[in-house]
């Protein structure tokens, strides 16, 4: 079983490169949820963290409806990036009824490759759960994170069960939201996942914190 560690500044991504986490991803504003990191730090966290490393676009925290300058500055920022080393992207948006936006996500893929992209928990936001993922696969993102159409994934993690049993062969459903060693055995039990994502962080200091992260990954990988 492998673990994803969101990390929102350049501490966490010096933690999680001394831990045994599988990949980072990398975003900046951790009380937005969330945002693009500059070109100087995604470097930085290049050349602290030799595994997998994904970064976000999103330009701002709120809601995943964004304008068109919003969706023209995440283009940049894809094309900018792309040539840093990174191992893909983290984004996703939402069209004014809460639907996957098939138009500029598929831009956005496509701009991005040969890198693999990721949709994040705006899944998580829009109205037919399923049919949102099934919309993903169908634009060519290779992951989703989710918390199961709920605000924690303690609270979702029987639909990210049924997504997984659905799609789980062409796209990989990675359960997160709330992700803590204390809960990982039930989450993992329940969803049977393959990848899950945690920020690791137990205190207000917003860094990721290593022995949380390490426990983590040793109830993902204990039967």
């Amino acid at each position: 079983m492998k673990l994803e560690v969101a990390c929102f500044n350049l501490e966490s991504v010096a933690v999680v490169a001394q831990s045994n986490a599988d990949r980072v991803e990398f975003c900046d504003e951790f009380n937005a949820g969330g945002t693009t990191p500059s070109i100087d730090s995604t470097l930085k966290a290049r050349l602290l963290f030799s595994k997998e490393l994904l970064v976000m676009i999103r330009q701002r925290g709120g809601d995943f409806n964004y304008s068109e300058a919003e969706f023209n500055a995440m283009k940049r920022s894809i094309l900018e990036l792309k040539n840093t080393g990174i191992d893909g992207f983290v984004f996703g948006i939402l069209d004014e009824n809460n639907n996957v936006d098939f138009q500029r996500n598929s831009e956005l893929v496509a701009l991005a490759k040969p890198l693999p992209c990721s949709f994040h928990r705006a899944i998580d936001y829009t109205g037919d759960y399923f049919e949102a993922i099934n919309t993903c696969i169908t634009i060519g993102f290779k992951t989703i994170l989710t918390s199961g159409h709920q605000s924690k994934i303690e609270f979702g993690m029987e639909a990210v069960q049924e997504a997984i049993i659905r799609f789980g062969n062409p796209i990989q459903i990675m359960p997160g939201g709330s992700l803590r060693s204390s809960n990982a055995s039930k989450v993992k039990a329940i969803t049977k996942a393959t990848y899950y994502h945690t920020s690791a962080i137990t205190d207000a200091t917003e860094i990721a914190n290593l022995t949380e992260i390490n426990a983590l990954k040793d109830c993902l990988s204990n039967a």
